[in-house]
């Protein structure tokens, strides 16, 4: 460097003069001085991490169809799944997720899933990431990397638990055959493997947390043979509470959801004078439940506080706008209220803390499903109760390392919380 300097500053002092040449020799001085430094100021660590945070990019896994001329998404489609073989000491090992995404209540909302992912097959994506709970990646998934782990697609709005046998017309056809399509993808998935499992794992989240409810049990009698057989509701423990303007707005929507897809029949144990919605929330779902469960749930579920709490047409002014897409955005009633909301959480729940091969994870966090994003099953930046993420503490709950149930303290009192902040609501449905 001082010699192209040295060589520079001499050809410009002939050719420019005194004057033109000091200014041009001060402009390349700045211009070296500014290369110096501005690599200077690069660290010697590593770069940020990506959003895997650090580990190699997520594995993209094909879409399978499931043909069983009873079993169809919304539309007619054929349902699917994606597959991800096991390898070393997981070959035998199976985890299943049932895929989220609301419900739809009428056939105006139905007819709007049949046109996207969550009610067709022909809108599906045919190559999805598998990251958090279904990640090949042991620093991501610790305890479930290497097994066979299949994500199973929702399409029939109503949580894989609607059987009406005949096509429904109203002005355009609908198929509401989740129950069937439960049953194909499972006898398909018996066929590949499952029914060999040593142990095997049926998990879900949002909607498809309600679905590992509804379907915990059935899937034990698929494997009889198979030692260790297990759940987990992740972000799908509905609550049936009054919203802020007084109404049991969720109840309404199951009761329409119920009745659409004539879900009633899959309760056989559901008093007879509850109502059809009633029905359909986890905490009546639970009670008959015999296959150990594990309850993942935030106490300020995002998607809860929106739909449940503060539904639309609850609040005429507004006034939670804000708050449902920032707690830090609330007020101190506000905030009050949904104190409220995680007492009636912890209600819904308390009768299932004495089940001893149950298990919970309930932080303090504003969140909606922790067991799909990598950044909240198990980062850096993953919520952590007594020092343990969601996945470390599922996986000492599975493999009987020790008794898990935890509850954490009220908002704001856990400062590893990872708290979403949204652009825009949540889809209803």
């Amino acid at each position: 460097m001082p010699g192209l300097l040295s060589t520079s500053s001499s050809l410009l002092w002939r050719r420019l003069g005194r004057r033109s040449a000091a200014f041009a020799l001060a402009l390349l001085a700045a211009a070296l001085l500014f290369t110096f430094f501005r690599y200077a100021a690069v660290p010697s660590a590593s770069p940020s991490p990506s959003p895997t945070y650090g580990h190699r990019l997520p594995t993209l896994v094909d879409l399978t169809l499931v043909y069983d001329r009873d079993a169809l998404c919304l539309d007619g489609t054929p349902p699917g799944y994606h597959f991800l073989p096991g390898f070393g000491d997981g070959s035998h090992s199976w985890l299943l997720h049932l895929e989220g995404g609301s419900w739809c209540r009428n056939f105006k909302s139905c007819a709007r899933r049949k046109k996207t992912n969550l009610g067709s097959s022909a809108h599906m994506d045919t190559r999805v990431e598998f990251v958090g709970i279904l990640s090949d990646d042991e620093s991501q998934n610790p305890d479930f990397y290497n097994w066979n782990k299949v994500k199973i697609r929702y399409c029939d709005g109503a949580s894989f638990s609607g059987h009406v046998q005949d096509e429904v017309k109203n002005g355009t056809g609908f198929f509401f055959r989740g129950q069937r399509i439960w049953e194909a993808v499972m006898a398909d998935l018996l066929l590949k493997g499952l029914s060999r499992a040593r142990q095997a794992f049926l998990t879900g989240c949002s909607a498809g947390g309600l679905s590992t409810y509804i379907h915990c049990d059935d899937f034990r009698a698929l494997l009889p043979k198979t030692p260790t057989v297990k759940c987990l509701a992740d972000g799908g423990t509905f609550l049936d509470v009054e919203d802020i303007a007084g109404r049991r707005y969720m109840r309404a929507f199951y009761n329409d959801v119920a009745r659409l897809q004539d879900v009633r029949k899959k309760f056989p144990h559901c008093s007879p004078d509850m109502e059809p919605g009633q029905c359909f929330f986890p905490r009546e779902v639970a009670k008959s439940i015999t296959t150990p469960m594990f309850i993942l749930n935030p106490a300020y579920d995002v998607w809860q506080v929106e739909h449940v709490l503060s539904p639309e047409g609850s609040d005429p002014q507004n006034l939670w706008r804000n708050c449902r897409m920032d707690i830090t955005k609330c007020s101190s009633k506000q905030l009050e209220i949904l104190q409220g909301f995680r007492k009636a959480l912890l209600d819904a729940i308390n009768e299932f803390k004495n089940r001893r091969d149950w298990g919970m994870f309930i932080d303090s966090c504003f969140i909606h499903c922790q067991s799909m994003k990598a950044i909240t099953w198990h980062s850096p930046s993953a919520a952590r109760i007594n020092n343990k993420t969601a996945a470390e503490a599922v996986g000492d709950w599975f493999f009987d390392r020790r008794e898990v149930k935890e509850i954490d303290c009220e908002y704001p009192c856990n400062p590893t919380c990872y708290n979403a902040v949204l652009d825009e609501p949540y889809p209803e449905d």
